[in-house]
């Protein structure tokens, strides 16, 4: 057992201590804001970075959205869309494919898109449906990178990355 703590914190120090950011010695993720939130002894912090970095990729995920308590990485979406996506992952799948439904006007909503842009929204998710859901395995940290990706590259949407 002694020698398994060793090797995960060994293979955890490099990307925690880059990650760490202020956030203490196991970085920001789930395993930091949720799961050991009060963690003080050592042996919670290493499981707590284990959690963030090797466990799951929620550290990048984190990372890229600005929750998870990441937030100074300024992820390009509004706060919460992350767990939206995940909660609402095959919903937003079955909606995207047509254009239609209250999950994706509710996600258009959440992210901040006007009124006047919904539509186009709406329509880049049905357009590029192939690229946000690569196969019946993606997950939802795939679908908010392919989603930004998306709202970068169409001048109606990028104004909402912001």
């Amino acid at each position: 057992m002694k020698k398994l703590l060793l090797c995960v914190v060994i293979a955890a120090s490099p990307l925690t201590a880059m990650a760490a950011g202020g956030h203490g010695p196991a970085g920001c993720g789930l395993g930091t804001e949720v799961i050991f939130k009060h963690a003080d002894e050592w042996h919670e912090h290493v499981l707590a970075a284990f959690t963030n970095t090797l466990g799951s990729s929620n550290q990048t995920f984190g990372m890229t959205s600005g929750t998870l308590g990441c937030s100074d990485a300024n992820g390009p979406l509004a706060s919460g869309v992350d767990i939206f996506i995940d909660n609402n992952l095959e919903q937003i799948a079955a909606e995207s494919s047509t254009g239609e439904g209250e999950t994706i006007s509710a996600l258009s909503e959440l992210i901040g898109v006007g009124a006047q842009d919904e539509a186009a929204f709406k329509a880049a998710l049905k357009t590029n449906f192939d690229q946000i859901f690569t196969s019946t395995e993606t997950t939802s940290n795939e679908v908010y990178r392919a989603l930004v990706n998306i709202m970068s590259s169409d001048a109606k949407l990028a104004k909402y990355l912001g």
